[in-house]
């Protein structure tokens, strides 16, 4: 064998296939074997898309592992496809941020967590806040909640993520405050004039954002309480929304992969 490098098996297939569409399909991979698509990924392919048998594709599990395929099976009873290759995806941060987000309104929740995912983040946690004015229960809880964590696999599918970072059910702050063990716990604050300037990386972060009106004073002691550093992300105040992605940013910048 020549000392020139081997392709990795996800670098054959997309030379292979150039571009192509990307789902989420929380299955085994095993090359050789035939996996079925759930309903949602098999309308996407058959209905939205249109692609027929011996179409490719690359799916992944959303705990790190992709998959090349060829669909087997595009009829009304099933669309299936046959695993040809099998590789570990390499879309993870090595900075493992876990979001505590204040649950806002309409679609300014999806929004931050599809970016949030988008920028790398390793796990949501809707919250209860005192100035937050959404409180979720029972039924309508379950369902929020199985949306939100369709719209981080939706982003994961978009931003070549192999692992869907899991959005937990809502808590309340000092809930999540006392389960806290990350080294480095950072809130949002416009009020302090904090600016952020570590220089170690530390193993793992813990970000709490506001809602829309901000943390109350309350909140803002029992962060302090945690161990939670105020910080500040200039003098402009920024939507609930928009905080989380210029956090993950410059913690990605410093510490991740930006």
């Amino acid at each position: 064998m020549s000392g020139a490098m081997q392709a990795s098996p996800a670098a054959d297939w997309y030379a292979q296939h150039g571009k192509m569409p990307r789902l989420y399909v929380p299955a085994a991979f095993e090359a050789g074997h035939e996996v079925v698509l759930p309903e949602g990924p098999a309308r996407h392919v058959t209905r939205v898309l249109r692609l027929g048998e011996g179409a490719p594709l690359v799916l992944f599990d959303g705990h790190g592992q992709e998959a090349g395929v060829r669909l087997t099976d595009t009829s009304r009873k099933q669309t299936s496809a046959r695993i040809e290759a099998v590789w570990t995806g390499s879309g993870e941060s090595p900075l493992p941020v876990h979001l505590g987000q204040a649950i806002s309104k309409g679609d300014r929740m999806d929004y931050a967590i599809q970016k949030a995912v988008e920028l790398g983040v390793a796990a949501i946690t809707p919250l209860y806040t005192e100035r937050g004015d959404v409180r979720l229960k029972g039924e309508r809880e379950d369902k929020k909640l199985a949306h939100w964590q369709g719209v981080a696999a939706s982003a994961c599918e978009q931003s070549g993520r192999a692992v869907v970072p899991p959005v937990y059910p809502p808590m309340a702050l000092q809930a999540w405050l006392d389960e806290r063990q990350e080294p480095l716990r950072l809130m949002l604050h416009l009020a302090t004039g904090i600016a952020f300037d570590r220089q170690d990386r530390p193993a793992s972060v813990a970000l709490l954002i506001g809602p829309e009106g901000g943390l109350s004073d309350s909140d803002i002691t029992s962060a302090q309480r945690a161990a939670f550093t105020p910080l500040t992300l200039g003098p402009r105040v920024l939507r609930t929304e928009t905080a989380p992605i210029v956090a993950l940013s410059l913690l990605q910048h410093y510490f991740g992969d930006l």
